[in-house]
């Protein structure tokens, strides 16, 4: 094949598959309702079944589901006729992939299923099939034609049947009114679960590794301060330790560029009054959105009294893998 007829035999794969989604458009209908009424209502799990390449996405599927805030299992259809059946409960509802709606092991699972009088929803083009007419509910994923040159392999079908598990995941998600928090309870680990989560009280440094100083305290000390505690800034406090400014590493590069005797000089004379703060129970992805808009690397966090309890640097927050949108 020449460079040209790849790049055509791939575009024509594109244009089959988005035929198929788009069509889909007119099994969103009642049947669909239905199907996610049956779910929302539903006292058990979402059971998916499929042989091969449909078995792969019922699996996707079911992953979908679970993420979401719906209990989903997969159950191979071989498997159920030795055994595995016995994890399917009367109060479940079950959903069968099959795109001629007469894949031998799903067919052979049906009066199994209808004596456990589980509720039957049926994945499948073919709407005269045994699968449409014995499940008390069909939904259809058209007759599509599939991108495989030869019409075999199945490609458009598979993409079908995925597009319309999103589409009874989302749904329900709705339906549920699940929320980002609900999401990121499901999500704990990775990026995505730390912006939806991660609070700074979790994060913050915190205690004697806080850097601060009084605003009468030396120049000198200030630089120790910032020294020390390696945070490349230091909090600056009146005697009652109300924040009253911030002293960073630019700070003193600017005060070093403009005079070298600096002898006597005190925190006050050089802090930046009025600095960027947060409390504690804001989440960190917001502390590293407002950090990267105001362009600073440290942010003090304060309490409800603005005195400094912790400050989180930028570092910190992005060696975490936080992201925000």
């Amino acid at each position: 094949m020449t460079v040209d007829r790849i790049i055509q035999a791939g575009k024509e794969v594109i244009r089959i598959e988005t035929t198929a989604v788009q069509n889909l458009i007119k099994s969103i209908n009642a049947q669909f309702a239905k199907a996610v009424d049956v779910i929302y209502n539903s006292k058990g799990r979402v059971v998916l079944s499929g042989m091969g390449k449909s078995g792969l996405i019922a699996r996707k599927i079911v992953a979908t589901l679970n993420s979401t805030g719906t209990a989903a299992i997969y159950l191979h259809p071989t498997d159920a006729l030795h055994g595995d059946l016995g994890m399917v409960r009367k109060d479940d509802v079950v959903i069968l992939l099959s795109k001629s709606g007469e894949t031998e092991e799903i067919v052979n699972l049906l009066p199994m299923f209808k004596r456990l009088k589980v509720v039957l929803i049926a994945l499948t083009s073919n709407q005269k099939s045994t699968l449409a007419h014995t499940c008390d509910i069909f939904i259809n994923i058209g007759n599509t034609e599939e991108a495989c040159p030869h019409d075999l392999a199945p490609t458009s079908s598979t993409t079908a049947t995925l597009v319309l598990g999103d589409a009874l995941s989302v749904a329900l998600l709705q339906k549920k009114g699940f929320t980002a928090e609900d999401f990121a309870y499901l999500h704990p680990g990775g990026s995505l679960g730390k912006r939806l989560s991660l609070k700074i009280s979790e994060i913050m440094i915190r205690g004697d590794n806080v850097p601060i100083v009084r605003e009468n305290a030396l120049i000198k000390d200030a630089i120790l301060e910032i020294t020390s505690k390696r945070l490349g800034a230091t909090c600056v406090v009146n005697q009652k330790g109300i924040l009253k400014g911030i002293i960073t590493d630019g700070d003193l590069r600017r005060l070093l560029e403009k005079s070298l005797n600096i002898n006597g000089l005190k925190a006050k004379d050089i802090m930046s009054p009025d600095p960027k703060v947060l409390q504690q129970d804001y989440l960190a992805s917001f502390a590293l959105q407002q950090m990267e808009n105001y362009k600073i690397t440290s942010l003090i966090i304060i309490n409800k009294n603005t005195k400094p309890v912790g400050m989180i640097h930028l570092h910190d927050l992005i060696n975490l893998g936080l992201r925000h949108r």
